[in-house]
């Protein structure tokens, strides 16, 4: 029995769906990953077969240089949530549906190439929901972010139903997005349905391509931190899968993580990709553990290491690490509120401290938020001592223990039932 996994060519996606791959082939399933060349060595290593799909003009491997595009979205963010939130919704119309009709002609090549049983796709990679949805054979959509990346009931893609309590918008600038994210969901919407023409004339258009999913859609959540009124309007065949934590050993050469000598606190400070470029916000965090008095370790992408001021000896700090075996040895994880380090903070059994840019940031905040197991600031107004305030009170919380994730028989049965 073969499981396709359609992913984009993005170390953050890929990671949740691998997860999902490798309880399949733990039970003795084909699995085929079919992704861009960036990746290509990972799925590699993890024993997968591998598959050339170009989905998108261009790939994440986990560390990349700033450019321009990068710089204007920083810039964004400089401004704040709502600025962050405008920028994404215009660049949605060029960025999220590439060579539709070459997309669909791969998948369907692939398709019937593999005659897979059971196909995953990745929800946020739009032009492999069209191709399966254009095929008309049943597939399942795996939501890698916040469950609000599918929207339900009146929510707007890309636009949080729930605000942190640090930075809830003026409700008259809040309109005026929503406004824009409605215009930028028509466009992109005729955009998909006039792909779906070319390709496919015989299946009905869509309403809203950002609403469109397979028969079953699974979750990277833990069920208890979403919203019960959201829940109510989920659809029927739904499952919460998270958190989908990868297994990762501590290298030899990071033994004094795992080593603690001393009662100093560890704290490990990630803010993803891309916003690992914020050098400000991350020199302020470093400044912030230095008045506390912590051990830690940072991953800072390709900032330059000197901009964080003076890094104690026994601190860590490099481009990349090892995040989800680094979480397991720490006391505190500060980082931006992407869903991959949210669940990773939540499988692993480590306090939060969140600091949402962009994109489902804010919409994960409010969930731990809401069930009391975070603390949320806003990057762009913390000072370094409303930081280290809330670093200590934090730390004075009872550590959560690790959310189970789920079984191989779960994910199976999610999977194939």
């Amino acid at each position: 029995m073969t499981l396709l996994v359609i992913s984009p060519d993005y170390a953050s996606h890929y990671g949740p769906l691998a997860v999902m791959a490798r309880a399949a082939q733990q039970a003795g399933r084909r699995v085929v990953i079919a992704t861009g060349h960036s990746l290509r060595p990972r799925v590699k290593v993890e024993g997968f077969e591998w598959r050339e799909l170009n989905l998108a003009a261009s790939s994440n491997s986990g560390v990349v240089t700033r450019n321009a595009s990068i710089d204007r979205f920083l810039a964004a963010t400089r401004q704040g949530p709502l600025d962050t939130i405008r920028y994404q919704a215009m660049q949605r119309q060029v960025d999220l549906l590439w060579n539709p009709e070459q997309v669909v002609g791969s998948v369907t090549a692939l398709y019937k190439d593999l005659e897979p049983e059971e196909v995953l796709v990745d929800h946020v990679s739009f032009g492999s929901t069209l191709a399966m949805y254009a095929i008309g054979e049943d597939f399942m959509t795996l939501v890698p972010g916040h469950p609000s990346q599918l929207p339900v009931g009146k929510e707007r893609y890309g636009i949080p139903a729930e605000w942190p309590a640090c930075m809830r918008p003026d409700n008259e600038q809040l309109n005026e997005v929503e406004r824009l994210a409605d215009t930028v969901t028509a466009a992109f919407t005729d955009r998909w349905n006039s792909a779906l023409a070319m390709v496919a004339p015989e299946r009905p258009p869509v309403e809203d391509a950002f609403r469109v999913h397979g028969r079953r859609v699974l979750y990277n959540s833990v069920s208890r931190y979403h919203s019960a009124l959201r829940s109510a309007e989920l659809s029927l065949d739904h499952r919460f899968v998270g958190p989908l934590v990868r297994e990762e050993t501590l290298p030899e050469n990071m033994d004094a993580w795992r080593d603690k000598k001393d009662n100093r606190p560890q704290i490990y400070v990630a803010l993803g990709t891309f916003l690992s470029h914020r050098v400000d916000v991350l020199a302020r965090v470093a400044e912030a553990l230095r008045k506390v008095g912590a051990r830690a370790a940072m991953a800072i992408g390709s900032m330059p290491k000197h901009d964080l001021g003076t890094v104690p000896d026994d601190w860590v700090v490099s481009r990349e690490l090892p995040q989800v075996a680094m979480l397991r040895y720490a006391d505190l994880a500060i980082h931006h509120g992407g869903n991959n380090s949210v669940q990773e903070c939540l499988g692993t059994g480590v306090r939060q401290l969140v600091l949402p840019f962009s994109t489902d940031q804010f919409a994960n905040a409010t969930d731990l938020e809401r069930v009391g197991v975070a603390t949320v600031l806003s990057p762009n107004e913390m000072s370094a001592t409303e930081l280290s305030e809330a670093i200590i009170a934090q730390l004075d919380t009872v550590k959560p223990g690790p959310e189970p994730g789920m079984t191989q028989a779960g994910v199976n049965e999610a999977l194939f039932e």
